[in-house]
């Protein structure tokens, strides 16, 4: 079989479309770069792909799309480039089998098989919609494949579409293509989760929503306290999950730093009322490094946590199984989180370094190392999972805050016109 092999700048999904198609020896450059790409394969009679290369080395990623007659992705495998540069480790992947033609890509319905695999030996395979999971499972050779050099790549999805017979690859013709901006629609290598516009969760007059409530307005943050760090290393956890070390660290200078809580304000209709009621509702907490507003804002990771394996949308944090978080001196930490479970947990009386606080904020125990001087501040968050650390920073690149979504990250809404910030 003649196989068409082409190459372009990227790939639109929704159009399944090659966008900027390039050359052969441009796609070399972009390869050898780093840059991302794609390699399209077609064969004649056959509108959709056999399947879609998708190539960014800069981001550590390939991608494999493979498709069916009907133009539905049947597989998606994502290879991730780590430290030996002649081996591709198998990340992830997803197979659906469509029970028939008329079945729509990606129906929630359709059975499909997920493996989520790590370089340590870790592994998941997942049977959708049943949910159903297992250990992979897998041996080493089906975790990982040698690196192909460009223009030496197999048909990977060959098995797949039943070919029998190596094929013959031929070099499609390049035509003009489209100049202007890539669409919206296309491919690009997987990022994980983004932080959204965490800054105007603490400037008062803003409208968001949470998807259940059309419009809310942020007011001014509520300081709750200050949280000792002499040590100069910020611990962020969850104190009823975790085995005397935190999940996240961050540096900061050694001093008391204010903790206060972004809030929402709303009007709802309460039916055993059969009243408008006006409440307030928080939706992040901060320690408060500095009054210098966040130019951006980034993810922080964990010990463990490396980049080059997280999936589009994967999070880093702490995890909680019990609705709780905490801003603590990382030096004192042991203590800290021993003060923490024989005050909440064993309910020691008259417990000389724990309290219980009583401010209506989600702020809810305070512990403190009378040796360090170090204290730790737990607060609710509004369930059991794992909790993203963001790090604000200034335009400099210095840290200004550090903040936890309590409950993800609302909806911006537009500013009104000729609306004033009312505090």
């Amino acid at each position: 079989m003649v196989v068409e092999v082409g190459y372009a700048r990227a790939w639109d999904p929704e159009a399944r479309t090659p966008w900027r198609p390039i050359t052969a020896g441009e796609a070399r450059e972009r390869d050898a770069a780093g840059l991302p790409y794609v390699a399209v394969y077609r064969t004649a009679g056959r509108e959709a792909p056999l399947e879609v290369r998708l190539v960014s080395w800069r981001d550590h990623y390939v991608g494999l799309w493979v498709y069916d007659d009907q133009g539905r992705r049947t597989f998606d495998l994502d290879l991730r480039l780590l430290d030996d540069p002649q081996r591709l480790f198998h990340r992830y992947s997803t197979a659906w089998n469509y029970p028939g033609p008329e079945t729509a890509e990606f129906d929630p319905k359709c059975p499909r098989v997920v493996l989520d695999l790590f370089p340590d030996g870790r592994g998941r395979r997942s049977e959708e919609p049943r949910g159903y999971s297992t250990s992979a499972g897998l041996r080493d050779d089906e975790r990982w494949m040698d690196r192909p050099a460009f223009g030496e790549w197999p048909l990977l999805s060959a098995r797949m579409h039943g070919l029998t017979e190596p094929p013959v690859f031929e070099a499609a013709v390049v035509s003009e293509g489209d100049g202007g901006e890539a669409p919206a629609t296309c491919w690009r290598p997987p990022r994980p989760a983004q932080p959204g516009r965490i800054g105007e969760l603490f400037r008062p007059g803003v409208r968001v929503t949470d998807g259940y409530h059309p419009e809310q307005t942020v007011v001014e943050p509520h300081r709750v306290g200050t949280l000792s760090v002499p040590s100069g290393l910020l611990a962020v956890s969850g104190p009823d999950n975790c085995d005397e070390e935190p999940a996240i660290t961050v540096p900061v200078p050694p001093g008391k730093y204010v903790l206060d809580e972004a809030r929402v304000r709303y009007t709802y209709h309460c039916e055993w009322r059969n009243a408008e009621v006006t409440t307030t509702d928080p939706t992040a907490v901060r320690l408060l490094v500095s009054e210098t507003p966040a130019a951006s804002w980034e993810m922080a990771l964990g010990a463990d946590d490396d980049l080059r394996i997280f999936i589009e949308g994967q999070i880093a944090g702490f995890d909680t199984d019990g609705a709780t978080g905490c801003f603590a001196d990382a030096g004192a930490f042991g203590t800290l989180l021993s003060l923490f479970e024989r005050g909440l947990i064993k309910g020691e009386p008259d417990l000389d370094g724990y309290e219980d606080l009583a401010d209506g904020s989600m702020f809810m125990q305070r512990t403190w190392d009378t040796a360090t001087g170090g204290e730790l501040m737990a607060f609710a968050t509004t369930g059991d999972g794992t909790y993203p650390v963001w790090l604000g920073r200034s335009e400099d690149g210095e840290l200004v805050g550090v903040v936890v979504l309590v409950e993800g990250m609302p909806e911006i809404l537009p500013e009104r016109v000729g609306a004033t910030v009312d505090a």
